[in-house]
C-alpha cells in the first residue's frame, strides 16, 4: 500500500485553462443582456426634432449581473420614436457609422432643460449604463475602471451592438462615466475630466479650443472648422425692488367681526414666504464658429444682450408656508389628540367653592321641600346658565377665548341672537336668499359634509381658526363647550337653530350635521306643541303635531284607550307596546284628567255598531270621491303622525337589532311587528276620521295596488264593479288583519307619540356634549376640506391656470372617495391636505411671477396677453423662451430686473462704493475696462457651458472623417469636460 500511494504523491495539480474565469462569465452576461434586448446590429432612427429631448417621452429597462461577488445594475435608456420604414434602410450603405454618432453633431437639442445628464452631455437619444447595484458601493481603483472598460468592449464587438456603452466609476454622486461606442470600422470613446477646482486658462473659450484641437490631434494642416454653441447662465436672486404681495396677517386685529385680518366663515389663501426663489437666465449663442468671437482671459464678445436666444426658468422654493395649508394641518392634528374637554379645560371648573359645595344626596331634597323660589327657575337651562357663571368664574381671566372674540363668534354662529326676540324666527334658514343650486353648493353631497350656507360648516370655518389664532386646543374646547350650552338654551326655550334646512335629517351631511337637524325637528315638535296647548279648547281643527289637542272628544278617546288595556288580555301584547318609547305621554293635564272621570263609562261602549256612531275626529280632507264600502259614507284622509326623522347612527342601530332577529319565521313575524309602529298609528287616525270604516276602506287609501277591482255582471245584466283584497292581504295572521283588529280610533293628536322629541332631544344633547375635540374634529375635517377646495376653486378662477384646474378635479374625486368612509385614514387625509397645499403654492407663485413681470400695469393688449402666457407658461414647463430674446417686451422686464439687482448690489458694497477719483479715471482709460463696465448691468455667470463640434479624420490623414464632440461645464465650484472622440479602426 505504501508503494502504492508514493506515486500519487508526486503528481502535480493540473490547472484547466479551457474553463470560464470570473472575467469571461462577466462578459458573457453582458453580451446576453444586449442580446436579450434585441440591441444588435445598426438600427437608424430618423433625425431628431427640435426640443423632443423634453417633451419626447424616455423609457429605460433594468437588469441585474455580477462580478464575482460584485452586484452591477445594467440599464437601457431609450427615447420612444415611432418606426422608421424599411425601404429607407436597405438604401443606407452597410458600413454607416452608428447612429450615436450621428446625434454627436445634432445642434437640434443642445441644453435640453430636463433630461439625464448624459443626454445633455452626448446629445445621445439611446444609451446603456452599468453601474454598481448598490447606492454605497463604487468602482475607485484605476485597474478595476479599465477591466471594465475592456469588458464592454469586448461585449460590443463579439455582439456587434452599435448602442454606446457606458461604465459609471468613482462615487455615484460625481456623475462619472466612460464608455465606449463601436461600428463597422468606427470606434467613439467617451471620456470625462471632473474637477473641485478650475485652471485659469480653461475658463474661456480659448482654452478650452486648444484642449479640443489637442484631444482630436487632427494631422491636417488647415484644420476643419469647429462649430460652437454657447450658454451663459445668470441667477436673480434679490427681489427686493418687489415685495411679496402676500401680507401675513394680523393675529391681534378683531375690528367689526374681523379676527387676524379675515372675518370669519372666509379661510385665508396665499404663501407667506416668496414661492418663487429665484429667477435663472439663460442666454444662448447656438451656431458659432472659430474666429468670429473673441472670449480670453483679458476680454469677451459675449454679451446677455446681445444673444441671439434667451430662455428662462425660475426656481420654486422648498415648501414655501402656505396658510390654507397651514390651517387645515392644524386641524387635523387634533384628530390625534385623546383628551376630553373637561380634560383640556381643567375639572375644577365645575366644582363649587367652601360653602357652596353640598352633599349630592341633598339635591333631590331641595327640590322638594317648599321654597319661595318659584318653580320655573329650577328648569335645566337655568341651572346650565348659573353652572356656565361659575365656569367663568372659575376661569377669570385664564379663559382660553376673551369675551370679544366670544361673542363675535357667537353672533356670527347666531345671527339671530342679534334681535330682541330670537323667538320670532320661526325659519330656520333665510328664505330669501335660497341656496344656489351649483356645481359648487352640492359638492357637500360627494364630501359628506354640510352646505356651505350651514350651521355646521361656519362652526367648522370657526373652531378652524380659533385652533389657529386663539388658544389652539384649549380655544377649540372652550368654543365647544359653548356652542353645547347654546344648543340646550335654544332646547329649553323653543328657539329654532339658524343655518339648518327644515325636515328630517339628511343623510348625505356629516354625522354632527344631522344630530343638529334631529335637534331642530325636536324644537320644531315641541314648539308646536306647546303652541297647540295655547289655542282655544273649542277648536276642533286638528294640528298634525301630536299632542296639538283641544279638549274636544277628551272622553271618546280615553273610551278607546280603556278599550285598548281591556283587549290585551284577549289579543296579547298589544301592537301599542311595539311603539319607540315605553311610557304613555299625555301632553294636557286637563284632558287626562277629565278622561280619568268618564273612563270607566265609556269603557263598557265597545261594539262596532257603537264605533260606527262615533263622532269623526282629525279629518284632514276629503279624498275625492271615494266613499266607504258599509255606509256609503264620504272616505276622509286623516291627520297622521310624521314618521320619526332618524340619523344615520340611528338607523345602523336599527338594522343592527332587526338583523339580530334571525331569519327564523318567528323572526321575520317580530321584525316586521317592530316596523309597523307607523302603520298602527295610521290605522287608528283613519278609524277615528272614517267610522264604521273597514279594512279594504283603508286599503283603498293606504295601498290601492293590494285592492283589486273587477268588472262582473250581477243577476239583472248590470255590469257592475266588485273588489276585493288582494291575495297577500287575505294570508290567515296577516300583519295587517293583525294591525287593524287591534287598532283603535284614537285621532292622531291623543295617540303615544311615534318621534318622543323629549327624548330624542336630550339624547342628541347628550351626544354633543360627551364629543371629545378629536371626535368634534374628525366629524368637521370634511367641512374644513370642503371649504378649502372651495377657497382653492375660487382663487384659481382669478388666475385661470390650467393645470389647477385639473389638480382640483383630481381633489375631489380622491376626496370623495376617502371621506364616505367612517374613520378615514390619516395617511389619505394628509395626501389630500398635501394636494391642496400645493394647488396653493402654483397660485401663490402665479401670482408672484405676475406681480414681478407687472402684467397688470401693461397698457397694450397684445404685451399683456404676451406677458401673461408667458407667466403661464413658466409654471407649467421646466424652460421658456424668451421672444424676441433682450430685446422684447419679457427680454426688456427681464434685463430691468437684472439692472435693479445690480444697482442694489453695488450699493449696499462699500468697498465698491468708495473710488478714489484718479483711479477711476485710470479705469475709464482703457477700451476693455470701458466695455465690461457697459456689460456690467448683469452679474458674473454662475455657470457656462460650451459645446465644440468638428468632423476630422483620426488618426490618420487618411481616415475616415468622423464626428468629434467635447462639451464643458463651468460652475463656481465644479468643472466638467465630457468628450466624445472617434477614430477609424480600419485604416490608422
Amino acid at each position: 500500500m505504501a508503494a502504492d500511494s508514493e506515486p500519487e504523491s508526486e503528481v502535480f495539480e493540473i490547472t484547466d485553462f479551457t474553463t470560464a474565469s470570473e472575467w469571461e462569465r462577466f462578459i458573457s452576461k453582458v453580451e446576453e443582456v444586449l442580446n436579450d434586448w434585441k440591441l444588435i446590429g445598426n438600427s437608424l432612427g430618423k433625425p431628431l426634432e427640435k426640443g423632443i429631448f423634453t417633451s419626447g417621452t424616455w423609457e429605460e429597462r433594468s437588469d441585474e449581473i455580477s462580478f464575482a461577488d460584485f452586484k452591477f445594475s445594467v440599464t437601457h435608456h431609450y427615447l420612444v420614436q415611432e418606426s422608421t420604414d424599411k425601404e429607407g434602410k436597405d438604401e443606407e450603405s452597410e458600413d454607416a457609422i452608428p447612429q450615436s454618432m450621428q446625434d454627436l453633431l445634432c445642434m437640434n437639442n443642445d441644453f435640453p432643460p430636463r433630461a439625464h445628464c448624459l443626454v445633455r452631455w452626448y446629445g445621445l437619444r439611446e444609451f446603456v449604463v452599468i453601474a454598481p447595484a448598490v447606492q454605497s458601493d463604487a468602482v475607485l481603483s484605476e485597474s478595476k475602471c479599465n477591466l471594465l472598460l475592456s469588458s464592454i468592449s469586448i461585449a460590443l464587438g463579439n455582439t456587434g451592438c452599435q448602442v454606446p456603452l457606458f461604465v459609471q466609476i468613482h462615487h455615484r454622486w460625481r456623475r462619472m462615466y466612460m464608455g465606449e461606442c463601436q461600428g463597422p470600422g468606427v470606434r467613439t470613446d467617451f471620456e470625462m475630466v471632473h474637477l473641485r477646482k478650475v485652471p485659469n486658462q480653461y475658463t474661456h473659450l480659448s482654452g478650452l479650443l486648444d484642449i479640443f484641437k489637442s484631444k482630436i490631434g487632427c494631422p491636417l494642416t488647415p484644420l476643419p472648422p469647429v462649430s460652437i454653441a454657447i450658454r451663459l447662465t445668470y441667477v436673480l436672486q434679490d427681489w427686493q425692488q418687489y415685495f411679496w404681495p402676500q401680507q401675513p396677517p394680523d393675529i391681534d386685529a378683531l375690528v367689526g367681526g374681523e379676527v387676524g385680518g379675515l372675518e370669519f366663515g372666509k379661510l385665508p389663501f396665499g404663501a407667506c414666504e416668496d414661492p418663487i426663489s429665484e429667477l435663472h437666465l439663460a442666454t444662448t449663442w447656438p451656431h458659432l464658429t472659430e474666429g468670429i468671437i473673441v472670449d480670453n482671459d483679458v476680454y469677451s464678445d459675449l454679451d446677455p444682450v446681445q444673444a441671439p436666444h434667451w430662455s428662462v426658468r425660475v426656481r420654486k422654493a422648498d415648501n414655501p408656508q402656505c396658510l390654507l395649508g397651514d390651517f387645515v394641518t392644524e386641524f387635523l392634528k387634533i384628530c390625534r389628540r385623546k383628551e376630553s374637554t373637561d380634560e383640556i379645560l381643567g375639572r375644577s371648573t365645575f366644582e363649587e367653592e367652601g360653602r357652596e359645595v353640598a352633599d349630592i344626596t341633598h339635591a333631590l331634597s331641595k327640590l322638594t321641600e317648599p321654597a319661595p323660589v318659584p318653580i320655573h327657575k329650577l328648569s335645566v337651562s337655568n341651572m346650565v346658565h348659573t353652572a356656565k357663571k361659575k365656569i367663568r368664574k372659575h376661569r377669570g381671566e385664564e379663559s382660553p377665548l376673551n369675551n370679544d372674540v366670544l361673542n363675535t363668534i357667537l353672533l356670527f354662529l347666531f345671527p339671530d341672537a342679534a334681535s330682541e326676540k330670537p323667538s320670532e324666527a320661526t325659519t330656520s334658514i333665510d328664505n330669501s336668499n335660497p341656496p344656489p343650486e351649483g356645481e359648487d353648493y352640492t359638492l357637500y353631497n360627494q364630501f359628506k359634509s354640510a352646505p356651505s350656507d350651514s350651521l355646521t360648516y361656519k362652526l367648522a370655518l370657526c373652531l378652524c381658526m380659533i385652533n389657529f389664532y386663539h388658544g389652539g386646543l384649549k380655544g377649540v374646547a372652550h368654543l365647544w363647550q359653548e356652542f353645547v350650552l347654546e344648543m340646550r338654551f335654544r332646547w329649553e326655550n323653543n328657539f329654532l337653530i339658524p343655518g339648518l334646512t327644515s325636515g328630517p335629517p339628511d343623510l348625505r351631511c356629516c354625522l354632527l350635521h344631522q344630530k343638529l337637524q334631529m335637534l331642530n325637528c325636536c324644537i320644531e315638535r315641541k314648539k308646536a306643541r306647546d303652541e297647540g296647548k295655547k289655542t282655544s279648547p273649542s277648536d276642533n281643527v286638528t294640528n298634525a303635531y301630536p299632542g296639538d289637542a283641544g279638549k274636544a272628544g277628551g272622553q271618546l278617546g280615553l273610551d278607546h284607550l280603556r278599550d285598548t288595556e281591556k283587549e290585551k288580555g284577549e289579543v296579547g301584547k298589544s301592537w301599542d307596546s311595539w311603539s319607540d318609547s315605553e311610557e304613555e305621554f299625555f301632553e294636557c293635564l286637563s284632558d287626562t284628567e277629565d278622561l280619568k272621570g268618564n273612563g270607566q263609562e265609556s269603557g263598557k261602549k265597545g261594539s262596532t255598531k257603537e264605533m260606527a256612531n262615533l263622532k269623526p275626529e282629525g279629518r284632514l280632507h276629503q279624498h275625492g270621491k271615494l266613499t266607504l264600502l258599509h255606509n256609503g259614507e264620504p272616505l276622509y284622509i286623516p291627520v297622521t303622525q310624521e314618521p320619526a326623522p332618524m340619523t344615520e347612527d340611528l338607523l345602523e342601530e336599527q338594522s343592527e337589532v332587526l338583523a339580530k332577529l334571525g331569519t327564523s319565521a318567528e323572526g321575520a313575524h317580530l321584525r316586521a311587528r317592530m316596523q309597523s309602529a307607523c302603520l298602527l298609528s295610521d290605522m287608528e287616525s283613519f278609524k277615528a276620521a272614517n267610522p264604521g270604516c273597514s279594512l279594504e276602506d283603508f286599503v283603498r287609501w293606504y295601498s290601492p295596488r293590494d285592492y283589486i277591482e273587477e268588472e262582473v255582471t250581477d243577476e239583472q245584466g248590470n255590469v257592475v264593479l266588485r273588489g276585493e283584497l288582494s291575495a297577500r292581504m287575505k294570508i290567515p295572521s296577516n300583519m295587517w288583519v293583525e294591525a287593524w283588529e287591534t287598532a283603535k280610533p284614537i285621532p292622531a293628536r291623543r295617540q303615544r307619540r311615534l318621534f318622543d322629541d323629549t327624548r330624542e332631544a336630550e339624547k342628541v344633547l347628550h351626544y354633543l356634549a360627551m364629543q371629545k375635540p378629536a371626535d368634534l374634529a374628525r366629524h368637521l375635517l370634511p367641512c374644513v376640506i370642503h371649504a378649502a377646495v372651495l377657497k382653492v376653486k375660487e382663487e384659481e378662477i382669478l388666475e385661470n391656470i390650467p393645470s389647477v384646474k385639473k389638480i382640483i378635479k383630481q381633489i375631489i374625486a380622491h376626496s370623495s372617495k376617502v371621506l364616505h368612509f367612517p374613520n378615514p385614514e390619516d395617511k389619505k387625509l394628509e395626501e389630500i391636505i398635501l394636494q391642496i397645499t400645493n394647488v396653493e403654492a402654483i397660485i401663490a407663485r402665479a401670482r408672484s411671477l405676475k406681480a414681478k413681470f407687472g402684467t397688470e400695469k401693461c397698457e397694450q393688449e397684445d404685451e399683456k396677453e404676451d406677458l401673461e402666457r408667458f407667466v403661464s407658461c413658466l409654471l407649467e414647463h421646466p424652460e421658456v423662451s424668451v421672444t424676441g430674446a433682450g430685446r422684447g417686451h419679457a427680454g426688456r422686464i427681464i434685463h430691468k430686473l437684472f439692472v435693479n439687482a445690480q444697482r442694489l448690489t453695488e450699493s449696499s458694497d462699500e468697498a465698491a462704493a468708495v473710488v478714489l477719483p484718479e483711479e477711476e479715471l485710470k479705469r475709464s482709460g482703457y477700451p476693455e475696462e470701458r466695455r465690461q463696465n457697459a456689460t456690467s448691468d448683469f452679474p458674473p455667470p454662475v455657470g457656462r457651458e460650451l459645446i465644440l463640434r468638428a468632423t476630422v479624420p483620426r488618426p490618420a490623414p487618411y481616415s475616415k472623417a468622423l464626428p468629434q464632440r467635447m462639451y464643458s461645464v463651468l460652475t463656481k465650484e465644479d468643472f466638467r469636460l465630457a468628450g466624445a472622440f472617434s477614430s477609424d479602426t480600419s485604416f490608422f
